[in-house]
């Protein structure tokens, strides 16, 4: 119950869901937790459970997120993790998502209805500015409070982002969301490099189909994702927690530059 004890953890995204989870299962490990959504109010009613602090600012907006990072120098003076969970699937408010996911197709050869031409230009930037574009605010901002402390053991500072199974296998109706989430993965790999001379740690989580609010009003495919998981279900929002613990932990001192997936195994690498 200590594998976080005494490190300073900022969470985005982290009101609800796998970004909760991974709020309070750092929280038990004697992490002092900073829970970052774009509701104060909601970011405030799941720290209060844990015993955290709560910030709000929207991850696509540069001089908010700069803001944010600047209280947290200014009320806890270092940060040790940084978990970049923030995001969205694009499906909000469409009524049509569940046939593009599907990867269906018109009926009318002339013109087919790919799902790609469902995607607007304004969808397009969105997914990317908030998963891809928040990402490296996020890291860049919590970079500048890491950095000022030169005494950092070997890996014990580092910094967690958000992947998905979608952007290393890709998936038919859904072209924005992978691109964003490989566009992160690519986004580890150089950051770990750069910072490795530096002591910190740079990795990334790549979930598979996990059970959350995002995906609980898509249960008509759940069948169809659960047939294509070999373990025969989906997974749980502390499947993600637990590696997140394992990713931040002194136990992970020489990881980094890495994409730990738990999928059931719906995606097999290395």
């Amino acid at each position: 119950m200590s594998r976080l004890q005494g490190k300073t953890a900022l969470i985005t995204g982290a009101a609800r869901g796998i970004g909760a989870k991974i709020a309070q299962r750092f929280s038990e490990e004697g992490a002092k937790v900073i829970i970052n959504d774009l509701s104060l109010d909601a970011a405030q009613i799941t720290a209060d459970q844990i015993g955290g602090s709560a910030l709000a600012c929207d991850v696509s907006d540069p001089q908010a997120v700069d803001a944010m990072f600047e209280q947290v120098r200014r009320k806890f003076d270092s940060l040790d993790i940084l978990v970049n969970n923030a995001g969205i699937s694009g499906l909000e408010g469409d009524s049509d998502a569940h046939e593009r996911l599907l990867g269906t197709y018109s009926e009318n050869i002339d013109e087919p209805e790919l799902p790609i031409f469902s995607v607007t230009n304004e969808a397009w930037s969105k997914m990317l500015a908030v998963h891809l574009n928040g990402t490296f605010f996020c890291s860049r901002a919590a970079l500048r409070i890491m950095m000022r402390h030169g005494d950092r053991i070997a890996g014990s500072t580092n910094i967690i982002n958000m992947g998905s199974i979608m952007g290393t296998a890709g998936g038919a109706g859904a072209v924005a969301y992978c691109s964003a989430k490989a566009g992160i993965l690519g986004f580890t790999r150089s950051l770990a490099r750069e910072l490795a001379p530096h002591k910190i740690r740079v990795n990334a989580l790549a979930p598979g189909h996990i059970y959350t609010d995002m995906i609980s009003s898509l249960e008509d495919m759940h069948p169809a994702l659960v047939a294509q998981t070999p373990l025969g279900h989906l997974g749980e929002t502390d499947d993600i927690a637990w590696a997140a613990v394992y990713l931040a932990s002194n136990e992970a001192k020489f990881v980094t530059g890495q994409a730990l997936s738990p999928n059931g195994g719906w995606h097999m690498s290395q």
